[in-house]
């Protein structure tokens, strides 16, 4: 257990910036995937859905994380485009919780991620109709096996299902566990653009 305090005079003004200072600890004492989150959607009829997913970018324009948009997480954004993620580093006794916004990232930012994927993923995001029903493994391995062969000497684009969100956040909670479970807890919450006001909460 964590016994360092963690004092507003500790934390950066921005919240970016405070997350990017945890973020590089975090791949220091957490190596193994310290960019898991995981994210919760809720659809129209009110029904949270939570998986992990990897960050793969932050800005001060806002997190980003690829899937495929016709997944149940996809559809319940497009109902409702709010979303909360959560980070947390056991290694540090840390967690992370962002509540904002959702858009889908440029076209263009969506093909530069893809093209860096391997190829086996690439592939992967043209054979799986993610989140329906299959009759078995089977079918998933065919269909993975005839667009490797489709695709045999030819670069794979991109599906036109499959690309990049972007959680603009509202609020960032930042959360250091302490003993007799009195944590220190911050949250950030945007009163204008790029204005923030800090506060403690309790634990």
């Amino acid at each position: 257990m964590n016994t360092i305090p963690l004092l507003e005079s500790d934390l950066d003004k921005n919240p970016f910036v405070q997350f990017a200072r945890w973020f590089e600890e975090a791949k220091q004492k957490q190596p193994e995937l310290p960019e898991s989150m995981t994210v919760s959607t809720c659809g129209e009829n009110g029904a949270v859905s939570s998986r992990v997913c990897l960050l793969k970018g932050f800005d001060e324009h806002g997190f980003v994380f690829y899937t495929n948009y016709q997944s149940r997480k996809g559809a319940q954004i497009a109902e409702n485009p709010r979303v909360s993620l959560c980070f947390f580093w056991t290694a540090l006794d840390r967690q992370v919780r962002i509540e904002g916004a959702v858009v889908k990232t440029t076209e263009q930012e969506s093909d530069a991620y893809f093209a860096t994927r391997p190829r086996g993923s690439q592939l992967g995001a043209w054979a799986s109709m993610q989140s329906t029903v299959i009759c078995g493994r089977g079918d998933l391995d065919r269909r993975f096996a005839e667009l490797e062969a489709s695709y045999r000497e030819r670069q794979i684009p991109r599906p036109p299902h499959w690309g990049g969100y972007r959680v603009i956040p509202l609020e960032i909670e930042f959360w250091q566990g302490r003993a007799d479970r009195l944590h220190d807890r911050f949250v950030y919450r945007l009163r204008e653009p790029k204005d923030w006001v800090i506060e403690r909460l309790s634990p």
